[in-house]
């Protein structure tokens, strides 16, 4: 995805003009450049905090070297570099194709011919890289690019030499938990043949849209890649003898890359022959993209507006407590994942005595080529975990439960109201529409959870604090608000971080006397969080489960907490689903997933389903609009069905330019658009032409409207942004 250019990025790098914003992280910021002769690259800069340290700068020769070594058949060709610059760089080509997580998002899992020529070029590259005695240790799918010409590896960060653990002893990142092999998640040493590993789940998800060792924590991960078998679910018949042989356990077990280069090719045409239509039609779009995009400059904020993105104090004790599903274990086995964090976190802050700005910026007032209205105001944000939708409290105030703090802005435009550093979890914070509700606990002593209530343009304390005995506040996950009634999911007793899977309970907490209402008993299934929402007298709640394959609802009554039915729903990767993401009317709770689900809320059966089951996240996170159920649709965009008998009327049709729905993200219905989330952006399409009238490009994941129905606001990973809603 491009994006704009922010104030303070320079102009240019050595000769290169740069354009745009390919991305940014603890280490660096990447940008689309050009050189004087036209030649469009991508260029690496690091962070002028690092560029100090001789540990870190070695790491980046060494990556500029691996780069070099794998060379433009196989990696992004090295153009040139300086790791001896003040600010090191280095310039690669510009790879046009997406990366392969993205490639399987845009049509569902790939066809078997497409993995085998995909497979025997990743292993000709890791020959290569081999040969020359360098080991790449995180290859996974967002680091696989793939291009008409062939797959391309790319980001060689934590590429060394084997044999040397010399440069990741300084706390540098150490691998992907998903896609590492049983040696390295052990922390051993990472041979050639854990490449081979990483290369077979890598086709894995290539083949079925799913990892070998499923999602979760990084300490759940990485006990999986250890111990458990991999989930080949959905591998082609003919592939599964040697995917299973890659992941064998025992390093001196799995085959050599040679061995696969002769066992996965078919011999047969070019690779581009192998890849399908709609794959081939996103590589030409990217290339177009790319030499019409307008460079464009987002200006210095007001003073009046500049704040301090992250305190600069150290990682907090309740949050080291937190990360890795609150416990110490979750921490330690991150390994890598908390070092990235820690250094994503680190990006948020000025190199100077200067706080980061995160005030809204005033956005020039033009569109987009194709329409696109400019945004009415934006601003910068930490929230790269990305753990829970917008929460809209009074007449005009959204909330942001960014990385370390809680954040209430001016839905008009965009003014900060207040902040609240207190919630650095972001299921620590609720709100009924009213008020905001946070929650807190005891670290040391007996347990406690502690509620207060936050008026929402001010954020002072609107009612006394509430405190309940006997229950860990620490890991307490506030579900959500109605009806003068609090419901939480809590661990009973002090914190215990050896009992943390004991205990667990649904609350209902009274609002109005401070005392508890009802608690009802569930089983810990290492899996959070709750989605929750009230309808009438009836508490929704879903979760993905503990088996990662399925998708648990259940109703509850508002009064007692009693049970009243429950419902498993085949739903792979619904735990990357988030709070708000749980859809509901007067009659069924809709779900996604491999079909278009309704379940009654009387009883609990499937009143019926739409689509054809032909991949596990085909259809998307559903939003109801009057009398119709709208949804994303992979490969295809958003149809919409009405609500009683779950009959097709209407269909997005296809348009100029293809487009990636996102299936993760919850559209947004309006009277004269339907507003589809998409790669790189929010697709408006007109209700009248059923065809996308205009996308606005953000990095925004998640979108809510205001009170007065008169802005969309987006939250994503590195902004806030409102536009105008029709």
């Amino acid at each position: 995805m491009l994006s704009p250019l922010t104030h303070d990025d320079p102009a240019t790098v050595a000769t290169y003009r740069l354009l745009a914003r390919l991305g940014s992280g603890g280490m660096g910021t990447v940008y689309l450049a050009r050189t004087p002769g036209g030649r469009t690259v991508a260029l690496k800069t690091v962070h002028a905090r690092l560029a100090t340290d001789p540990a870190f700068r070695s790491r980046f020769r060494l990556e500029t070297d691996a780069a070099r070594i794998i060379g433009a058949r196989h990696g992004a060709a090295v153009v040139d570099a300086d790791p001896l610059a003040e600010t090191p760089w280095l310039a690669t080509e510009y790879v046009l194709g997406p990366p392969l997580d993205d490639a399987v998002a845009l049509g569902g899992p790939l066809p078997e011919p497409t993995v085998r020529a995909v497979g025997a070029a990743l292993a000709g590259a890791l020959a290569q890289l081999h040969a020359s005695d360098v080991v790449h240790r995180d290859l996974k799918p967002s680091n696989v690019l793939v291009t008409a010409y062939g797959p391309k590896i790319i980001d060689f960060g934590i590429a060394r030499a084997a044999g040397d653990d010399h440069l990741t002893r300084t706390g540098a990142a150490a691998g992907t938990p998903a896609f590492m092999s049983p040696e390295q998640a052990s922390g051993q040493e990472h041979p050639p043949a854990g490449d081979v590993f990483a290369l077979a789940g890598v086709l894995v998800f290539a083949a079925t849209g799913h990892g070998p060792f499923g999602t979760g924590s990084p300490a759940d991960l990485l006990y999986r890649v250890r111990y458990a078998e991999p989930d080949l679910t959905g591998v082609p018949e003919a592939l599964l003898p040697l995917l299973t042989a890659c992941l064998a356990k025992d390093p001196a077990a799995r085959p050599t890359t040679g061995f696969l280069v002769d066992h996965l090719h078919d011999g047969h045409g070019e690779f581009a022959d192998h890849l399908p239509p709609l794959l081939l039609a996103d590589i030409a779009r990217r290339a177009t993209d790319v030499w019409l995009h307008a460079p464009h400059r987002l200006p210095a904020p007001a003073e009046s507006a500049v704040a301090q993105t992250a305190p600069n104090n150290p990682l907090s004790r309740r949050r080291a407590l937190t990360l890795g599903g609150g416990s110490l274990l979750g921490l330690a086995g991150a390994g890598a994942g908390v070092w990235a964090w820690l250094n994503s976190r680190d990006s948020g802050r000025s190199t100077g005595g200067t706080p980061a700005p995160t005030g809204p910026t005033a956005v020039p007032a033009t569109t987009a080529t194709d329409g696109a209205p400019a945004p009415l105001w934006q601003h910068t944000v930490l929230d790269r975990e990305e753990r829970t939708t917008q929460l809209l409290a009074g007449d005009d105030v959204v909330g942001f439960a960014e990385t370390v703090s809680f954040r209430a802005v001016d839905t008009k435009d965009g003014s900060e109201l207040w902040a609240e550093s207190a919630v650095m979890h972001p299921h620590q914070i609720t709100t009924d529409g009213t008020n905001y509700y946070l929650s807190d606990g005891n670290f040391d002593g007996p347990g406690a959870l502690k509620i207060r209530t936050l008026a929402p343009r001010t954020g002072k304390e609107a009612a006394r604090t509430i405190q309940l005995k006997g229950i860990d506040g620490t890991t307490t996950q506030l579900l959500t608000a109605s009806g003068g009634l609090l419901f939480t999911a809590s661990r009973l007793g002090k914190r215990d971080l050896d009992a943390e899977n004991v205990g667990w309970h649904l609350l209902a907490v009274d609002l109005r006397t401070g005392k508890e209402a009802w608690r009802q008993p569930y089983q810990w299934d290492g899996v959070r969080p709750w989605l929750a929402q009230v309808v009438g007298d009836q508490l929704i709640l879903g979760k993905n489960s503990g088996d990662l394959e399925t998708f648990l609802l259940q109703a509850r009554d508002t009064r007692t907490g009693r049970q009243l039915w429950k419902r498993r729903l085949p739903l792979v990767d619904s735990d990357s689903f988030i709070p708000g993401h749980l859809t509901t009317d007067d009659r069924h709770v809709y779900t996604g997933g491999d079909r278009l689900r309704a379940v009654r809320l009387s009883d609990g059966a499937v009143a019926w389903e739409y689509g054809t089951g032909t991949a596990p996240l085909r259809y998307g996170i559903p939003v109801v609009a009057g009398s119709l159920v709208y949804t994303n649709v992979s490969g295809q965009g958003l149809v919409a069905v009405e609500t009683t008998f779950g009959i097709e009327r209407w269909k997005e049709e296809v348009g100029s330019r293809p487009l990636a729905p996102d299936t993760l993200s919850k559209p947004v219905i309006g009277t004269k658009y339907a507003y589809a989330p998409v790669r790189g952006g929010l697709s408006a399409v007109d209700l009248s032409t059923r065809t996308s009238a205009w996308v606005f490009p953000t990095d925004a994941s998640r979108y809510v409207v205001d009170q007065e129905r008169s802005r969309i606001i987006g939250a994503g990973e590195s902004s806030v942004v409102a536009i105008p809603f029709e």
